[in-house]
């Protein structure tokens, strides 16, 4: 999933989110953490190196450069277990400081392409090139609670 991409669908559901905020008193057992994303990838047959190859490359230099921006705190890429064909094997955790890093999310992702893949048309012919070693399977956006 394109850091573009990705950065929309957080914005999407950062402004679901928003809507359905009421006010927190202080009798809460928590305080609202973190943002997460987490992309489930699938790689085709013969091609898990490849795949992780990009992520050691492009993907890397696309988050170290939202990471230097200020648009995330941290990512991960990490190795699953398929239990069947449709399954994930690769998950892809991207982590922001709140929903409101969210905003803007198509023009930073814009920006990023530019900087890492030369023009937003080059970061979207790349995106459609990876079709050829993975399926994005989806992804869930989740606020951590950090607990009292």
């Amino acid at each position: 999933m394109s850091i573009k991409h990705q950065f929309a669908v957080m914005a999407a559901f950062a402004g679901l989110a928003c809507m359905s905020v009421s006010a927190y008193a202080d009798d809460h057992a928590y305080t609202e953490g973190p943002v997460v994303n987490v992309a489930r990838i699938r790689t085709l047959d013969g091609h898990f190196d490849d795949y992780v190859k990009w992520l050691d490359t492009t993907w890397k230099q696309e988050q170290e450069a939202a990471k230097k921006a200020g648009y995330l705190i941290s990512y991960e890429a990490l190795m699953i277990e398929p239990r069947g064909p449709d399954d994930a094997d690769v998950l892809l955790m991207v982590t922001y400081k709140n929903w409101a890093a969210l905003d803007g999310a198509i023009a930073k992702g814009d920006a990023i392409a530019k900087q890492v893949e030369g023009s937003v048309a080059a970061a979207n012919q790349s995106e459609a090139d990876r079709t050829k070693i993975r399926r994005v399977l989806g992804s869930s956006t989740m606020q951590i609670l950090n607990l009292k």
